[in-house]
């Protein structure tokens, strides 16, 4: 498998599509956690994935239980995973998913500090540090003037666990990328390993917290959790999962700073929210970080 050292355009237009998807789900899980318990949620959208999946590889016959010693790398991997779901939607209980999406997304800063100590090619110049600080700084300025108003008393909770969701999902990058025997498994095994783990352990931490397990949901609920599964937890995680074993980590990881924006839009569409000067001006900024960081070096 041919590694590449920069974005193509089809990676570009892949990253683009993963983080629109990726910023309306979270606006559909907040909505949907009034008819389904946040770590229940999450708990289906990855079990249907993984039903999902297993349909894919035995229709391709791609092999995902065969010995390649990757089985270890593969479990931390899937931990983790498992964990930034848990952190994230337990966190849309205290926060609003822009907010909580926003402080999600601060995972690419844990894979530009830790990976380049493991894999030298991963490393960022100046220019590059000083793109990522201009994205997480601009979607920063685009959600300043609605991270303070109607918080609750419990916000403080939100902003931890969506917190450690974004540390978990820097993590699970790095983790990955570091692996020499994940990156050299499909696309495919390596989903499985994440999906799987948080099918069997979140359904677990569900009864544990106490949640209410309701079977009998509206026609949005079907919809909502249908569409994060298939869409969400399916699809667009492949085609993550393949673009890490082809693509540079952490020029990845920056364009996921375009999802906070996304999740606006889709509030601003949904509910009728004002698109804000700051908004427009928001986006612009990230665009230039993202160029920043994808900026070919003439070393």
């Amino acid at each position: 498998m041919q590694r590449k050292a920069h974005l193509d355009a089809l990676a570009i237009g892949l990253l683009l599509a993963c983080c629109l998807v990726w910023g309306g789900q979270q606006v559909l899980a907040k909505a949907t956690i009034a008819e389904i318990p946040p770590i229940f949620q999450a708990a289906l959208r990855l079990a249907g994935a993984s039903v999902l999946l297993l349909l894919w590889c035995a229709l391709r016959r791609i092999p995902l239980f065969k010995s390649d010693g990757s089985l270890g790398a593969g479990l931390l991997a899937g931990t983790l995973f498992m964990a930034e779901f848990a952190f994230l939607f337990s966190a849309l209980s205290f926060s609003s998913a822009s907010r909580a999406t926003l402080l999600l997304y601060t995972s690419p800063f844990w894979v530009a500090s830790l990976l380049p100590l493991i894999i030298k090619s991963e490393r960022l110049r100046l220019p590059q540090w000083m793109g990522l600080l201009l994205a997480f700084l601009a979607v920063m300025f685009v959600l300043r003037e609605g991270v303070t108003q109607g918080a609750s008393p419990q916000q403080w909770k939100g902003d931890l666990l969506a917190l450690a969701g974004g540390m978990a999902w820097g993590l699970t990058t790095v983790a990955i990328r570091s692996s020499s025997r994940l990156m050299a498994v499909s696309a495919e095994k390596l989903l499985f390993y994440q999906v799987g783990v948080g099918a069997i352990c979140l359904p677990l931490l569900s009864l544990l917290l106490g949640e209410q397990w309701v079977w009998r949901w509206s026609t949005f609920g079907m919809v909502s959790l249908a569409l994060q599964t298939v869409v969400g937890a399916f699809v667009s995680y492949l085609v993550w999962m393949w673009m890490l074993g082809r693509y540079p980590a952490t020029r990845l990881s920056v364009f996921v700073f375009l999802t906070p924006v996304f999740a606006l839009l889709f509030g601003a569409l949904w509910l009728g929210e004002t698109v804000s000067v700051n908004l427009v001006l928001g986006i612009a900024l990230v665009g230039a970080g993202i160029v920043l960081v994808n900026r070919r070096s003439a070393v």
